[in-house]
């Protein structure tokens, strides 16, 4: 008799030309993913060449019952490290019926900036470190924390080994590998400075690539959560008081920058950045006044300012740059529970097409 696990593993290419792709996308509420398989005849490589799809919108928050309908575009697809094969996974973004992008739909004002003849001759290149925390899931207390209570202070967890100070690895391995299976530019992971706290790095990605890329890693951290029993968390602080909150630090280069002479390119960049640091405060993600105190390697929200390997600035730049009098800067500010399609296409708006 075969087993459930057994059932889960049978590898369709034996019998059949079939594949099952994974429909994907975002939320009512902007970071719950959400997804859906269907069928296909053959394998898919080009998004182009996959069907439209829709579904109950008045059952994710983004549409009303009378008129629930959502059209899903896909629009970037990725080998699935859940079913293997040729099975795969679609991110998509959402539509109405009439082909207007719904008001959570932030990916299409994104591909519009990127797309721009002065954004796409610069080749934005994006590195996101994405923080997040495991949660036991009956307590929605960190993982490895003894429930009602604290561990140890800070200091022996960043990058750590061992059972009492790292917590979640083999979730955190696993992704790493899902991740490079699928197809995902992910560049490393490290534990984090709390406890519980981990980060994946997705980069270089050029342009739109960059938020596909994120939003499908963090679709597959959170299905590799759910087959473990732990509750995954993007709040940039999770737990009040002398604890490091959780990030996206989001490093950025252009072409100017990457070449002679881009260190004034990327001075003038970040002079823009502080001209608009309360738009983009505003768009880096919900509860990151929590995180952005001036405490715990942070600038505080209220005030931009900028360094030379300055952790505690709003904008880092590398002390490897300043010495080569070229290369990129990090962006320190947006909040772990950021959308990677705002982030990224608001620095290209700022410092490549905004004129001030």
């Amino acid at each position: 008799m075969a087993s459930l696990t057994d059932l889960v593993n049978l590898s369709l290419s034996d019998t059949t030309e079939k594949i099952i792709a994974e429909y994907i996308w975002i939320g009512g509420s902007g970071m719950d993913l959400r997804s859906k398989a269907r069928t296909l005849s053959g394998p898919v490589t080009d998004p182009s060449k996959l069907p439209k799809w829709n579904y109950d919108g008045s059952s994710t928050g983004q549409a009303p019952g009378e008129d629930s309908e959502v059209i899903l575009y896909p629009q970037a697809i990725f080998k699935d490290p859940f079913r293997r094969g040729n099975n795969i996974l679609v991110m998509c973004d959402c539509y109405t019926p009439a082909g207007e992008p719904i008001p959570t739909n932030k990916r299409h004002n994104a591909a519009k900036i990127f797309s721009n003849p002065e954004v796409a001759a610069e080749e934005p290149w994006y590195g996101i470190e994405q923080e997040y925390t495991l949660l036991q899931k009956d307590t929605n207390w960190p993982l490895g924390w003894p429930i009602g209570g604290f561990p140890g202070p800070q200091g022996p967890y960043y990058c750590g080994i061992g059972a009492d100070k790292s917590f979640g690895r083999d979730i955190v391995d696993a992704h790493y590998k899902a991740c490079l299976y699928a197809g995902i530019n992910i560049s490393g992971i490290n534990g984090e400075v709390m406890p519980g706290q981990w980060e994946f790095q997705v980069g270089p990605s050029v342009g739109i690539s960059s938020g596909d890329q994120v939003w499908v890693a963090r679709y597959i951290l959170e299905r590799i959560t759910e087959i473990a029993g732990v509750v995954l968390t993007f709040d940039p602080k999770p737990i009040p008081g002398d604890w490091n909150g959780a990030g996206a630090h989001t490093n950025y280069s252009t072409k100017s920058m990457r070449n002679e002479g881009g260190y004034e390119v990327i001075k003038a960049a970040i002079e823009k950045l502080k001209l608009r640091h309360k738009e983009h405060i505003a768009a880096y993600g919900e509860g990151n006044e929590r995180r952005l105190t001036g405490r715990h390697e942070t600038a505080d929200i209220n005030t931009f300012s900028w360094g030379v390997a300055n952790r505690g600035a709003s904008v880092r730049v590398g002390r490897e740059t300043e010495q080569n009098g070229k290369g990129y800067f990090e962006d320190r500010r947006p909040a772990s529970n950021m959308d990677p399609y705002v982030v990224t296409s608001m620095i290209a708006d700022t410092t490549i097409l905004w004129k001030p």
